[in-house]
């Protein structure tokens, strides 16, 4: 780390982070490990360390053994220091985790939905009960079914009004704790990734069909694509038949709340989407949402679609636990907040 790149401000934002982050990868540390590590001087270190010691955001742990000179401070984290909230809106309901730094969870729950008439003051009472039953919450991670771009829905069909609102600005000004807002598909193929231990270069597409239409969080190389516009996953939108997309080939039928899957018209429009895919971005794994599709359905999925491209290109395709990966990559980036701090 060049200590001459930054502001001192930023500088020790970036040491605090760099601390807290080795200090929850290794489990414990010395000084001289964190100086080492870090490639900050010990002087610096052992301010830092003190301070947050005081803080009583690590502790000591104890000395190490002597190796013919003064025995080496340990240091942990405390997990339980601050806590995260993970909270994601649904058409018929609302989920929540809280967590602390070690990601462990501390309360997870559902309520019923916020996304209906006085929504936004729905949701703001319920973070405020979350938020004074534990006072140690530090981060806001909201999910939303639409597209978000830095903290502003602007495209959430059938919620209008949530269209167009800064919703982290206005919970940062509300909490004065930091926030980060996450389309639904994205933070669910996020989770899918951080929890399964898988490559940092894979691509992934996670494919639901939800309660609000159709979307897609898209992965390439281990990183989240959202596109120049935010608009990236919004898969309803792709034309597949003359006069029908995607989300026109889904939605066709008889109606039912409960995408019957296993006609073969549906099974067709997921075939050709899935030849996009390859085509386009040729991932390693498709996921799908384990509510709404069986390994039967899948089977036909992987024949069906090899009448579009050719069989060496098909990727794997899996079940993901939808509501369990969404919540785990909300949580992914409630803890990315949490590094950086609140008062540092």
């Amino acid at each position: 780390m060049n200590e001459l790149l930054a502001t001192p401000k930023s500088m020790k934002k970036i040491i605090f982070r760099g601390i807290r982050s080795t200090l929850l990868e290794l489990g414990s540390a010395t000084k001289l490990e964190l100086s080492q590590k870090l490639d900050i001087s010990l002087p610096t270190i052992a301010k830092f360390l003190t301070q947050m010691e005081k803080d009583g955001e690590l502790f000591s742990v104890g000395l190490d053994d002597s190796s013919g000179g003064r025995r080496a401070k340990r240091f942990t984290y405390n997990p339980e220091y601050t806590l995260g909230l993970a909270i994601f809106l649904e058409r018929t309901e609302t989920n929540y985790t809280i967590f602390n730094c070690l990601g462990e969870v501390k309360e997870q729950g559902k309520a019923p939905s916020v996304l209906i008439d006085d929504g936004l003051n729905l949701l703001t009472e319920r973070i405020e009960n979350i938020i004074t039953k534990y006072p140690k919450i530090s981060s806001l991670a909201i999910g939303v079914p639409g597209s978000v771009d830095r903290g502003r829905i602007f495209y959430i069909p059938g919620y209008e009004q949530f269209q167009n609102f800064d919703l982290k600005g206005y919970y940062e000004e509300h909490f004065s704790i930091p926030v980060v807002v996450e389309n639904d598909m994205n933070a669910a193929v996020l989770g899918y990734h951080n929890t399964r231990g898988m490559k940092s270069k894979q691509s992934l597409i996670y494919l639901y069909s939800g309660q609000n239409g159709p979307g897609a969080g898209i992965m390439i190389n281990g990183d989240v694509v959202r596109g120049s516009t935010f608009f990236t996953g919004e898969v309803s939108f792709v034309p597949l038949y003359d006069e029908r997309n995607f989300g026109q080939a889904l939605a066709s039928g008889s109606g039912a709340k409960k995408l019957a899957f296993y006609e073969d018209d549906k099974i067709d429009a997921i075939c050709r989407l899935m030849a996009s895919f390859v085509a386009i971005i040729n991932p390693h794994t498709v996921i799908f949402c384990g509510d709404e599709m069986q390994k039967e359905i899948i089977k036909k999925i992987a024949i069906g679609s090899l009448k579009y491209f050719p069989s060496e290109h098909l990727p794997e395709l899996t079940i993901g636990d939808w509501k369990q990966d969404y919540l785990f990559g909300l949580q992914s980036l409630g803890l990315d907040l949490m590094l950086n701090g609140t008062s540092n």
